[in-house]
């Protein structure tokens, strides 16, 4: 999926230039978007007592953004089997430069365990396949 975010005065230092911990936060807003395009989106998840905490997050920082940028982010489902989710991003400027390859890994709970999607709740599942670009044999 894409998702465009614009850079705002607040994300950036005094050199206008944007501080790395809002990468991670323009992945969380670019996740909650994807979730919403596949038909599975936060607030449904939340009224059926479900988070879906980071588990891992890793990123390479490869070109400076600044305010005022608009940041392209390509965000792929690479792995899904039900129970641990891996998303990669892609970030990038106007002109094609990357900003950033990152990735983040995930799981979903309920009451504090982690849950199979698959057994628990096949229908959302199911709404996950057709957005996966690797393997959902991982877990």
């Amino acid at each position: 999926m894409i998702y465009k975010h614009k850079v705002q005065y607040y994300e950036t230092d005094a050199m206008r230039i944007v501080h790395h911990s809002n990468y991670i936060r323009w992945m969380e807003e670019t996740r909650v978007a994807f979730l919403e395009e596949i038909g599975v989106p936060m607030p449904m998840l939340e009224e059926m007592g479900l988070v879906c905490p980071v588990l891992a997050v890793s990123c390479e920082y490869q070109h400076m953004t600044a305010f005022g940028d608009t940041v392209t982010i390509n965000a792929e489902l690479e792995e899904f089997g039900g129970v641990k989710m891996l998303v990669n991003y892609v970030m990038t400027l106007p002109d094609g430069r990357v900003c950033c390859k990152a990735t983040s890994k995930h799981c979903f709970m309920k009451d504090g365990r982690i849950i199979n999607f698959r057994r628990k709740y096949p229908e959302l599942y199911e709404k996950f396949l057709p957005a996966i670009t690797g393997s959902s044999e991982t877990d």
